[in-house]
Parts: structure tokens; C-alpha cells; sequence
């Protein structure tokens, strides 16, 4: 197992680099070069010219390229132009936020997908399973957007029930050792502190949550509905084996895998794919900052986050391999 983790550990480093060397080549690509791409309308000559002074932008391609790459390496991946923090720095404040809130948009996906998933199997054919059939297709169409907008203005606006944006009240004087607020709240015995986070994440993990809730939904339900009509099963039940047995350890665990390889790649999207969320409730992760970032042309930023955001979608795929031992012997992790 350490064999097969120090390997997976070691692919990573091909992965980054090959990655780092789009990521050079697209800020180059930009029209006019990235001192234009920086300055915007300011882009006087003498401007470009600082920037490119500055920014060693002037320098061969494979000298820039290997004196960024040499900077990532030591940990300096620049500073922030909207804020002029070091980029390591605003990532290790805004992640948790956003892993918060994928670790509960992912438990509304997993909570609610594969029992519906597997309910739906159960009676196939039937108006339920045609019910989450539907279900499953319109949370797979709506967008992203439009269904936070929609939870915002019903939930928060005209009923009520809960927040509108950030991550907590402002007015509660709460311990973040951590920065994950619910976390924070628990350890300290803040518990009204803790609550009121819960609250606030409610609505963006419901919305960031549907896609994936969807399609583990359909995942499940063709697993599942796959491996209740193995030879094996029919056997089992020819044997007299109890239908609870057979249920849990027959057929829900076996159809698992391709469930929790969906739920691992999903987990990886969630993290990355939350600018859209975090943009519509004011939710200040990585998504917000860098849907911001986008607009002021922040590149260090983008360079920087993307980065992030690429090493841990591995690290949960390294996670996803690993449980599939534990969920089924048969499989071992070469």
C-alpha cells in the first residue's frame, strides 16, 4: 500500500509539470503579451516596458519559463495583483471555505444519490423509478447558476428560512483556528457559532451539490440494477440467503465501485468547479477569488490556484483508488 502511494505520489510530478508548461504558454499566448493582458487600457509603451523589466517578460521564453518554474518549486508562486499578498498565502485562506462547502455539497450528493439511486433499481420499471429518472435528468440540465439564484431569492429573500451570502454572521464573535467554521465551532464549544455556519451553507451546497447528486443518482441505479441480476445473486437466492443479506453484501456492495469513482471525480469538480456558487452567495473560497481574479487579469493567481487546485483533484483520486480495496478484496491497487 506505502509502494502504491509513493508511485502515485511520484506521477504527480510529470502531471504538474506538463501543466505548468500550458499554463506558461497560455499567459504568453495572450494577445499582445501578458504586460498588455496585465495593464488592460494602461498599457502605454513605457508601461509595457516596466512590466516587462519587472517581470523579466523581455528574457528569452525558456529562461522565463525556467526561472517561474524554479520559483514554484521553492514555494514562491508570486504575489496577488488585486491584493499584493503572496498567491500561497491567499490559497491557505480562502480553501477551506471552499473545502467546506464541497464536503457539504458532496454529503448532499452521497446522502441522497445512492439511496435514490438504489430505491429507484429496487423497483425498476415502475412510476417510482421512472420518477427519479426524471428527477435525475432535470438536475443534470439546470444550471448551476440559475438554480442558486432561484434557492437565494425563494429560500433566503422572500421566506426567509436562511442567509443570503458569506459564511457567517458577522455579529457572532467566533474562535477560527482552523478556518473551517463548522470545525472551529465544535472543537471551541461555539456551538451557536457552529449552527449558524451550517446555515449559511445550506443553500451553495445544495446548489454545487445537485449536478453530482444526479448523476451518482444514475450511476447507482444502473449499477445496481446490474449486478441484482448476476449469476451469483440468483444463486444466493436459489440457496435460501436472506434478502437483507443478500441486499447489503451482495449486491450494494459490489455495485459501489463505479459509485465511488463517481463520487471521487466529482469530489475533484466540486472543489475546482465552485466559481460559480461561491460568486452568486458571496462565499469567500477559491471560486469567488478566482472568478475576481479573471476579471482584473490577476495571472499569478490563476497560475497559482490552478496549481492547487490540480495537486489535491489528484490527491482525491489517489483516495478513490485506494478505498477500492477496502470496499471490495477482490480489487488490489497496482
Amino acid at each position: 500500500m506505502l509502494r502504491t502511494i509513493g508511485r502515485r505520489l511520484l506521477l504527480l510530478i510529470p502531471t504538474l509539470f506538463g501543466l505548468s508548461i500550458l499554463l506558461f504558454a497560455w499567459v504568453r499566448a495572450l494577445p499582445g503579451g501578458p504586460a498588455v493582458a496585465l495593464l488592460g487600457e494602461r498599457a502605454t509603451p513605457e508601461a509595457v516596458e516596466r512590466i516587462n523589466e519587472l517581470y523579466g517578460f523581455n528574457e528569452p521564453l525558456y529562461v522565463q519559463y525556467f526561472t517561474w518554474l524554479g520559483r514554484l518549486v521553492s514555494g514562491d508562486f508570486g504575489s496577488s495583483i488585486q491584493t499584493g499578498r503572496p498567491v500561497l498565502e491567499e490559497f491557505v485562506r480562502r480553501f477551506p471555505a471552499t473545502l467546506e462547502l464541497s464536503i457539504a455539497a458532496l454529503i448532499v450528493a452521497v446522502g441522497i444519490g445512492i439511496p435514490l439511486g438504489y430505491w429507484a433499481a429496487r423497483r425498476h420499471g415502475k412510476i417510482w423509478d421512472h420518477s427519479a429518472v426524471v428527477l435525475s435528468l432535470i438536475g443534470i440540465t439546470i444550471p448551476v447558476f440559475f438554480l442558486a439564484f432561484i434557492l437565494k431569492y425563494v429560500f433566503a429573500v422572500q421566506l426567509g428560512w436562511l442567509p443570503s451570502d458569506g459564511r457567517q454572521n458577522p455579529r457572532i464573535d467566533a474562535t477560527h483556528y482552523t478556518n473551517l467554521y463548522v470545525f472551529d465551532g465544535l472543537i471551541t464549544g461555539e456551538f451557536d457559532a457552529s449552527w449558524d455556519a451550517i446555515l449559511h451553507l445550506i443553500l451553495p451546497a445544495i446548489a454545487l451539490g445537485t449536478i453530482p447528486l444526479a448523476i451518482i443518482v444514475r450511476i447507482t441505479r444502473a449499477s445496481v440494477l446490474e449486478v441484482q441480476n448476476a449469476d451469483y445473486v440468483r444463486t444466493g437466492r436459489a440457496k435460501g440467503i436472506s434478502t437483507g443479506t443478500l441486499r447489503n453484501r451482495f449486491i450494494l456492495r459490489n455495485a459501489m465501485l463505479p459509485v465511488i469513482t463517481t463520487v471521487g471525480l466529482q469530489a475533484g469538480l466540486l472543489i475546482s468547479g465552485a466559481v460559480l456558487t461561491e460568486t452568486v452567495f458571496a462565499f469567500p473560497g477559491i471560486g469567488q477569488f478566482l472568478a475576481r481574479a479573471i476579471f482584473t487579469r490577476d495571472f499569478p493567481v490563476l497560475q497559482g490556484f490552478i496549481i492547487f487546485i490540480a495537486i489535491a483533484y489528484a490527491l482525491i483520486n489517489l483516495l478513490v483508488d485506494l478505498s477500492y480495496s477496502v470496499i471490495d478484496p477482490r480489487v488490489r491497487v497496482q
